[in-house]
């Protein structure tokens, strides 16, 4: 503690007025603070798993990260961007007239739910990269959703192309470190506490109903090599990417690169985990493994993993604080109303 506080006091002598901090012990942060330069006060809160403080830095707005284990500063992501153009076949026939993310997990849809979590933990911006029945999120969402502006990057070829040219859309709408995440998750939103940081991957322990890529990890929770599945050999131990990644801007420009180069070549249909595996191997990206046990999540590919879900996530999910509604000395909850999701339904652009 005694480090970050003397790094917040550091701070206040250069007159930086506005930090949104988030004091990361050992990975698991314990306590909501709000404070006060000179004053702070620990805060058992509705997220208490994770920590923020709010002050004004000149005209502006930036967040900032404090690490007490490295202490330095290194500035948090609040921008995403959703994969979300896939035709989901293997949902059928619920998305035969409604994209997959907008497929309803008992009352409220994938889409609204994550819409959800980044608003509680102060993102501002949202790049969704549509095709198949793009018209549907683009009347749900409209161009905000709470402090969210939302920017949509069509993909022509959806139904010939996979995620690693999904991906290749959004080379030249994205120039900020930003959250890499896929349309077809549900998780607890406390999970994403310890994503806001460039160059981190998600992980979980393999379960028996856990199948695809996977990848090991060295002594210091560093990624040392992607694989495509999740079959332990002798001596290594595998742990499942749940597909949410945070980038860097450098690490962004490194994987554009690389992009390029599988697109221009025609692959177009594999999967952006070849294109991270690959540049793992070469040394030339590294990412931090943040571990998804211990709260729900859940892969929606097929009815059989709908059904799962539903198990998991209640009718009406509880929402913690938005951070974009923590001021200084005090705390405003804003409840987020659940609302029907389908493809003719109300355009809730605002939560």
């Amino acid at each position: 503690m005694y480090g970050c506080l003397q790094l917040i006091h550091n701070y206040t002598i250069l007159n930086i007025r506005q930090i949104y901090l988030n004091i990361a012990f050992s990975g698991n942060p314990r306590y909501l603070l709000i404070a006060s330069l000179g004053n702070l006060t620990p805060i058992h809160g509705p997220s208490e798993d994770c920590l923020f403080t709010e002050h004004y830095i000149g005209h502006y707005r930036r967040k900032l990260v404090i690490s007490n284990e490295n202490d330095y500063i290194e500035e948090r992501v609040t921008t995403a961007v959703l994969l979300a153009a896939g035709t989901g076949t293997r949902l059928q026939p619920l998305t035969l007239n409604s994209p997959k993310c907008m497929t309803m997990v008992n009352e409220t849809s994938i889409l609204e739910r994550l819409i959800s979590s980044l608003n509680q933990h102060g993102f501002k911006r949202l790049v969704v990269v549509t095709g198949h029945l793009e018209s549907c999120i683009r009347r749900y969402l409209g161009n905000r959703a709470g402090n969210m502006k939302i920017e949509y990057v069509f993909s022509p070829l959806y139904k010939t192309t996979n995620n690693i040219y999904s991906l290749w859309m959004a080379r030249k709408i994205i120039n900020e470190p930003f959250l890499l995440i896929e349309s077809d998750l549900v998780f607890d939103p406390f999970l994403l506490c310890n994503m806001l940081y460039p160059d981190r991957i998600a992980v979980a322990r393999v379960q028996p109903w856990l199948h695809g890529s996977a990848v090991t990890i060295n002594q210091f929770n560093m990624v040392d090599a992607f694989h495509n599945d999740t079959i332990n050999l002798p001596g290594e131990i595998r742990y499942k990417t749940v597909n949410i990644y945070s980038l860097s801007l450098s690490s962004w420009n490194r994987v554009v690169e690389t992009l390029n180069k599988y697109v221009l070549a025609g692959e177009v249909n594999s999967y952006y985990e070849a294109v991270f595996g690959r540049m793992v191997a070469e040394k030339r990206l590294s990412f931090q493994a943040v571990f998804f046990d211990g709260n729900p999540w859940y892969e929606i590919d097929t009815l059989e993993d709908l059904a799962s879900a539903e198990r998991l996530f209640p009718s009406k999910f509880c929402e913690a604080i938005p951070f974009q509604h923590i001021h200084t000395g005090s705390l405003i909850n804003t409840n987020l109303h659940a609302g029907k999701t389908t493809c003719n339904g109300n355009n809730h652009g605002e939560f």
